[in-house]
């Protein structure tokens, strides 16, 4: 796998002149061209991230410059304050916090402070979660599974406020998902409801799976990396084997390819969405929890990687892209077996994982 890190590397560092400091989200199969979106969208950090990831390995100082301008871009939103989200996480981690760990930028670490206050600030006491959207009608009480991810931002400011109150509100807010998204399949619906003044539990909410009970892909790859997520940041076992059961389940249920339908509940003309973003978001998650003894699933992962590279990678130019094959949302008819810039980010942490380097979650 060694090959396809180097390859993406170099097609990072390639077409990074080309999308410059912007906030790509998917590719226009049309044209090859990722998207432009907002700085406030919640995918603004993986372009960003991506970035990072190559200045790593090569210390090209132009991906630098461009994470740099990205990360100042990204203050627009971060002062606006009031359209941000429970995503911050994924928007500042891979972009301020990256910064600061890499080389003590004080403003950045400001950044990544005020960004995890913000999360903070999400928490419902009464429910012992974090609180999703305020762009949707009488979601006051909603959580999703991919809030599990943005927990890294309060592990990471905890250590770095050396307060605690962070980390307790990330573990609240982790075992609420336990004690309510896990199901005794080893399966999580994307969206729980709860009475926002009581916190009592009020059911599944429709999202993107394709129904109630059914089992979105991207989903399961966000508990198994987010439970892992937690159990390397507390110790705490019962996070541990919730991620790995979810993990076990996802992976016997793949398709021979080891790419999974965009839900593993498809069927027909369904099945001809697929997710190549859920696998890299899995095999990342996998790496993880084989980082934390259970080494079986490096195992896991090196297949999956290994099915992307050989199936779903593109490494020339013919697009922006890397990782085809992936899908936004399906029950809405967006972003339909193309790149996504989250799976793009994944693929490359997940190679660089696999070949024994850190990670940025």
């Amino acid at each position: 796998m060694e090959r396809a890190y180097t390859q993406t590397v170099q097609k990072v560092t390639a077409i990074a002149p080309e999308i410059g400091a912007a906030f790509p989200q998917a590719v226009d199969t049309a044209t090859g061209l990722y998207n432009r979106e907002k700085p406030r969208y919640w995918t603004a950090g993986f372009w960003g991230g991506l970035l990072w990831l190559a200045y790593r390995e090569n210390g090209e100082h132009r991906l630098f410059e461009l994470a740099c301008e990205i990360e100042e871009r990204l203050d627009a939103p971060l002062n606006e304050f009031i359209r941000l989200h429970h995503d911050v996480g994924f928007m500042w981690l891979p972009t301020a916090v990256e910064h600061f760990l890499a080389t003590g930028c004080p403003a950045s670490r400001i950044r990544g402070l005020k960004a995890a206050s913000l999360l903070a600030s999400r928490f419902n006491l009464a429910g012992r979660f974090i609180r999703a959207w305020e762009t949707r009608e009488n979601c006051e009480g909603w959580a999703i599974i991919d809030c599990l991810m943005n927990l890294s931002l309060l592990y990471w400011a905890s250590k770095a406020a050396g307060d605690p109150r962070f980390r307790q509100i990330a573990c609240a807010h982790a075992d609420t998902v336990l004690e309510h998204f896990v199901r005794a399949d080893a399966t999580v619906p994307h969206i729980i409801g709860f009475d926002p003044e009581t916190g009592k539990r009020v059911g599944v909410m429709p999202g993107q799976g394709k129904a109630l009970d059914s089992v979105w892909a991207r989903g399961q790859a966000w508990a198994i990396y987010g439970f892992a997520l937690s159990y390397r940041e507390t110790g705490r076992l019962p996070y541990q084997q919730a991620a790995a059961r979810i993990a076990d389940r996802f992976f016997e249920n793949l398709p021979e390819d080891k790419i999974p339908y965009w839900d593993f509940c498809a069927s027909g003309g369904e099945r001809e969405a697929r997710d190549a973003s859920a696998a890299c978001i899995a095999a990342s998650g996998m790496l993880e929890l084989a980082s934390g003894g259970l080494e079986r699933f490096a195992g896991y992962a090196r297949r999956i990687l290994e099915s992307l590279d050989k199936n779903y990678a593109c490494y020339d130019h013919t697009s922006q892209g890397i990782i085809r094959g992936s899908t936004g949302n399906y029950t809405a008819g967006k972003w339909i077996n193309t790149s996504l810039i989250y799976g793009d980010f994944f693929y490359l942490e997940a190679l660089g994982k696999l070949l024994g380097k850190p990670g940025i979650f």
